[in-house]
């Protein structure tokens, strides 16, 4: 892949990170939580959430490497003690998005059934779909600091919280070792499993491929 080709498919990875933690600070401040609004984070000024370590060297990296790729934003400030209920405004505010990515994503492979077949553009609306699905889906694992560890509670008893909260502190060593360590050393790999049986079929759906 060529020096250019890195770039555009970073750049539309980009509004596609920003747009997620905005989703984020929006449904906060919709629950009552104006911590992200007042900091200025509910803003798609992409120099307000860049992360230069998870916004720009480890996308670039991915893209580079792997041809796609997938990286976060600085993490938008929520005080959940706002919220009337705990475990629901936390929900609300850590599927919010994965949701939008999914929107973008559905969006962007609309246009591209209708102009798939226009060079370039057709090339980079797959692009896009496909970028969103990842990070939607790769952000539902339910570790943290993945989205997916907001989510996952409201669905928990008491007694299954305790348990969580005990796994959830070896969340970024599961992230490393399901990522890495397994394809690397076993041969297995979950995390490409699980984009075969989520991202795919997905953007099949929406693009018509």
């Amino acid at each position: 892949m060529d020096l250019t080709q890195i770039l555009w498919r970073f750049g539309l990875l980009v509004p596609a990170i920003v747009i997620h933690e905005v989703a984020h600070g929006y449904a906060a401040y919709l629950l009552g939580d104006t911590t992200a609004k007042d900091r200025g984070r509910l803003s798609l000024n992409p120099a307000r959430h860049i992360d230069p370590w998870g916004t720009v060297l480890l996308p670039l990296l991915m893209v580079a490497v792997l041809g796609f790729g997938f990286g976060y934003a600085k993490p938008v400030p929520i005080n959940p003690y706002r919220f009337k209920n705990y475990r629901q405004g936390m929900f609300l505010t850590g599927i919010a998005g994965p949701i939008s990515n999914l929107v973008l994503a559905a969006f962007s492979g609309l246009a591209f059934r209708l102009y798939g077949g226009v060079p370039i553009l057709g090339q980079a609306l797959l692009f896009f779909a496909l970028m969103n699905l990842v990070l939607m889906f790769f952000n539902l694992i339910p570790l943290p600091p993945l989205d997916g560890s907001r989510v996952l509670p409201l669905f928990l008893t008491d007694r299954g919280m305790a348990i969580y909260d005990q796994v959830e502190r070896y969340g970024f060593l599961i992230i490393i070792a399901a990522l890495w360590l397994l394809p690397s050393f076993l041969g297995v790999d979950p995390l490409g499993w699980y984009f075969d049986v989520t991202v795919y079929p997905l953007l099949g759906l929406f693009t018509g491929l």
